[in-house]
């Protein structure tokens, strides 16, 4: 029987590898092995799709790439996720994604998109060119923990103060967090909008967003 780390790295590569078929058979074995579900997931898939977000991110991958790399992850994810724990499956964060209305630039915000479904978050995904109402109106629908706004373009930046404003206004900006990205955006813009965070690529969305619920938890806790 193959060791635990074994099969982690061979379910990594496979994504990383773009290994769309073979990934299930590795994910039955390490499940039949009797290893948890979640690890799998997590530090298996998960981190190949880290592996492949940095590949894109220096340009040693591209959309193509991508995609059958997403799909590598996904194969993977329906072996092992009738697998989890029924506590694991419950009560799963509710993010709303899209890019904010005047662009239709949305390479980014899917990788993210991606990289956060693979990390175990409820993805809402609205698209690109997103009116700003419906942002708001999604995370009221849903009951959403987090608004996730992104944009390649200088031009349709103040939409993301906008959308932060709506929130205000409806009494709803203490139960939604906010998260901006794209190009053009700066920690310094991020704060001054009052957003709560900013993230230059989707590893370290997938880390601001478990940082911000985190916090959020333990106090709720406390």
């Amino acid at each position: 029987m193959k060791s635990k780390e074994t099969l982690l790295k061979e379910l990594s590569d496979c994504v990383v590898d773009m290994e769309d078929q073979i990934v299930g058979q590795v994910a039955g074995e390490y499940v039949e092995a009797g290893y948890p579900a979640l690890d799998g997931i997590t530090e298996g898939l998960v981190d190949g799709m880290q592996r492949t977000a940095e590949l894109y991110e220096q340009e040693e991958y591209f959309i193509p790439e991508l995609l059958i790399c997403s799909d590598a992850m996904y194969n993977g994810l329906g072996v092992l996720r009738p697998h989890l724990e029924k506590t694991e499956t419950e009560e799963k964060r509710k993010v709303v994604i899209g890019v904010v209305e005047g662009d239709t630039h949305d390479i980014g915000k899917n990788l993210v998109r991606i990289m956060l479904e693979s990390a175990g978050y409820e993805m809402h995904d609205l698209g690109r060119d997103v009116a700003l109402q419906c942002f708001v109106d999604k995370a009221k629908e849903i009951n959403a923990d987090v608004i996730a706004m992104s944009t390649l373009m200088s031009t349709t930046m103040p939409g993301m103060r906008q959308v932060i404003e709506m929130l205000e206004a409806e009494g709803l900006r203490d139960k939604v967090k906010v998260i901006v990205g794209g190009a053009p955006i700066s920690p310094a813009f991020t704060q001054k909008i009052g957003a709560d965070g900013y993230s230059a690529t989707a590893v370290e969305a997938v880390k601001l967003v478990n940082r911000l619920l985190g916090a959020e938890s333990e106090q709720v806790g406390a």
